[in-house]
């Protein structure tokens, strides 16, 4: 058997395994964050925060000597980004004492984000530029029987948004089946789905399928891809936007050319778990 140190912490009740991985001596394998991730066999997790020093990862061309967040999805594959994830790597980061000050920068597979700690206990992650396609993509439930219009968005990690109309229902959408969308190649390595509600200008409700998790009580990204459809809708590039999640409230500051998440994150746990050899 092998002991993994770990903390488990959550942003709007998304929630993640984090370890500490300095010179990534012990990595994980898919088995062993599916195990991890299982919430009757395991710890229970939307995914797995594995802290390793950037040096130490292949072809990392940034910072040498910032941490890098290697992120695994509940179902042990690869995600080049999460929101909601950096903040609480932030967190943790800061409790252990890893990090100081008030900003600091960490890597991921989409780039380098940079993260503020604020006086309220709130994180910002600066999540960079977000792309909004112009090609037409279609999303169904239910084996096809409903099919909405999405956006095509890209914050370092693949989204399709779809804005429902005033006369659809956000909490009556059926996410226990993963949705399917047309063209097929539009997202050769699966997507983040979510469904936003507007309630005002400034003000959205989301629900979300995250690839590799199903649905989620929150998702930062989506969050962000959300907001960014939503303006782009209204005709705006930019704008202070509130969004509710089933997990909390997140915020998304939007400029020219940088979209802003803030929210909480919490540590709520420590112990060891064994892993099999």
């Amino acid at each position: 058997m092998r002991t993994l140190s770990f903390a488990k912490g959550h942003g709007t009740l998304n929630d993640f395994i984090v370890t500490v991985d300095r010179h990534d001596n012990r990595p994980l394998s898919a088995e062993d964050v599916r195990l991890l991730c299982d919430r009757r066999a395991g710890i229970g997790a939307d995914g797995v925060l594995r802290a390793v020093v950037a040096k130490e990862i292949p072809d990392w061309g940034g910072d040498p000597a910032i941490w890098f967040m290697d992120y695994r999805n509940a179902d042990g594959s690869i995600a080049e980004m999460c929101g909601n994830g950096t903040r609480v790597f932030g967190r943790y980061l800061l409790d252990n004492d890893l990090v100081s000050g008030r900003e600091v920068e960490i890597g991921t597979r989409a780039g380098v984000r940079r993260l503020t700690f604020h006086s309220d206990g709130s994180i910002s992650t600066a999540m960079g530029p977000v792309i909004i396609a112009d090609e037409p993509v279609q999303v169904a439930l239910n084996h096809g029987a409903a099919t909405f219009d999405a956006s095509k968005v890209d914050v370092g990690n693949p989204h399709a948004v779809v804005l429902l109309g005033p006369d659809d229902d956000l909490n009556a959408l059926d996410l226990t089946q993963p949705p399917v969308w047309t063209p097929p190649e539009a997202f050769p390595h699966g997507v983040n789905v979510e469904f936003v509600q507007r309630i005002d200008d400034d003000h959205l409700a989301m629900r979300v399928y995250e690839r590799g998790a199903g649905e989620t009580m929150s998702c930062g990204t989506g969050v962000v891809a959300s907001a960014s459809a939503h303006a782009r809708a209204h005709g705006s590039g930019s704008g202070h936007i509130r969004v509710d999640v089933a997990g909390g409230v997140l915020s998304v500051d939007l400029t020219g050319d940088e979209a802003i998440l803030r929210g909480p994150a919490v540590i709520v746990g420590r112990g060891e778990f064994l892993l099999p050899d």
